[in-house]
């Protein structure tokens, strides 16, 4: 199912939406113009990053992003004039299990010099459920985030888009109830899994997965989006991205395909536009409208496959330039008129 133009926003409910995909699919990219397409409707949006690579920072060209909250960048206004703002927040875990034990354990300075212990490190690489939780609890904060809160610095947000990680580990990182059964059975770290999860499975987030048309993409696509429903969790939509230009009909790349086109119409098409043509130079045009036509059937097929997992589909081009802030908010626009945001 594909999302059309003059279609309404397919999450007017969801206040978290967690971007996935496998890595090379541009899910990174695809999480940053979400944010935007969502800010240009008037919202002020947090873009969080769990990684550690400051992919955020290096796309909209800003300095590495500390553990809080930073504005980044604004949305562009919609026909109403409406405008939202970006924040961005880069969340590592050893920052986050220092908040958690000043929240909970009342701990301060007491906390900060456990971290020369070792004993940060050990909870969040021997215990990766625990890890999982101070990411996700991160999240979980600023989604619950109260309105006229008591902290006069505290932004509260209309939505929060989540670079999250591939498709392979998205399961695991999201169902931190599963991940915890063997850590933790009651307890202020059981309460707050607990509660994540609430949030997690309620219709206010939605999973979003990132694929390109290749096979192996959309395989580990259609894996997780069985995993996701196996653990109760929301699926969104699908965003295939990478979409070659498609200037050939199916008829002309049928014709390509099967050695049908004339070489001498080509050559007499390239005088026309004042090309200096030899044979090499035709022959070589040739093959390359093969391959191109045989790369363009392999696409069309995983792209039956991606619609017959009958979710809200939409399509982002390859851009030729690469990935600025300029490309991003063209990215931002066609999912907003696609209906994503």
């Amino acid at each position: 199912m594909t999302a059309h133009p003059d279609r309404s926003p397919d999450w007017p409910q969801v206040s978290l939406h967690v971007v996935t995909g496998k890595g090379g699919t541009g899910k990174s990219t695809v999480a940053a113009a979400l944010a935007l397409a969502l800010a240009t409707t008037g919202k002020n949006v947090l873009l969080c990053e769990v990684e550690g690579r400051q992919g955020i920072a290096k796309m909209f060209d800003v300095d590495p992003l500390p553990y809080a909250e930073r504005r980044i960048t604004k949305g562009a206004p919609d026909e109403d004039g409406r405008g939202g703002q970006v924040f961005a927040l880069h969340i590592d875990p050893e920052s986050a299990l220092l908040e958690y034990l000043a929240m909970y354990y009342k701990l301060g300075r007491a906390g900060k010099a456990l971290d020369r212990f070792g004993v940060i490190d050990f909870a969040t690489t021997v215990a990766p459920g625990v890890r999982d939780v101070l990411l996700t609890g991160k999240v979980y904060e600023a989604v619950q985030r109260p309105r006229g809160g008591r902290k006069k610095d505290q932004i509260t947000y209309d939505a929060v888009v989540l670079d999250a990680p591939p498709t392979g580990r998205i399961g695991q990182f999201l169902n931190v109830n599963s991940e915890l059964a063997g850590l933790a059975k009651v307890g202020p770290v059981k309460s707050q899994a607990d509660n994540i999860m609430n949030v997690l499975r309620s219709p206010r987030t939605a999973v979003h997965l990132v694929t390109i048309l290749e096979e192996m993409p959309v395989q580990e696509t259609s894996d997780a989006i069985e995993e996701l429903r196996a653990a109760g969790l929301p699926v969104g939509g699908i965003v295939v991205n990478l979409v070659r230009p498609q200037a050939l009909s199916p008829s002309e790349l049928a014709l390509v395909r099967d050695d049908a086109v004339d070489p001498t119409s080509v050559t007499s098409e390239l005088k026309r536009a004042k090309v200096d043509v030899g044979a090499a130079l035709v022959a070589s045009l040739v093959d390359e409208g093969r391959d191109h036509a045989v790369r363009r059937q392999l696409e069309d097929e995983q792209r039956e496959l991606v619609a017959a997992e009958d979710l809200p589909t939409y399509e982002l081009p390859r851009l030729a330039n690469g990935i600025d802030h300029g490309a991003l908010l063209e990215l931002a626009q066609l999912l907003r008129t696609q209906g994503m945001a």
